[in-house]
């Protein structure tokens, strides 16, 4: 059964609120064919997976230097440029003929 409460947060909790609360933290979890208990031999191999996912996502930290005009382009993107400059580098890495363009 999922019961759903909303709290604005605005205001502060009201006594029943913080039962409610205090109720839902004590209470043992409650499995489903959504969302079954796992063995720990389950829960061993998505911790081996994630591990695995982790090492393959790591970015290696690479220092370039770039024209003032293509940092301050760059930097006027805001908050993220970099991950935006690094999707730029390996979508233009991938194309063989703009490659050749600068060599």
């Amino acid at each position: 059964m999922i019961v759903r409460k909303e709290i604005d947060i605005s205001k502060p909790l009201t006594k029943e609120e913080i039962e409610s609360l205090h109720d839902f933290i004590n209470s043992p979890p409650i499995p489903d064919e959504d969302c079954p208990f796992l063995s720990d031999e389950e829960l061993e191999r998505f911790h081996r997976v994630s591990e695995k996912n982790k090492i393959d996502r790591k970015k290696p930290s690479v220092t370039i230097r770039i024209s003032p005009k293509a940092y301050n382009t760059a930097k006027s993107l805001g908050k993220g440029y970099t991950s935006v400059l690094a999707r730029m580098l390996e979508a233009d890495l991938s194309d063989k003929k703009k490659i050749q363009q600068f060599l």
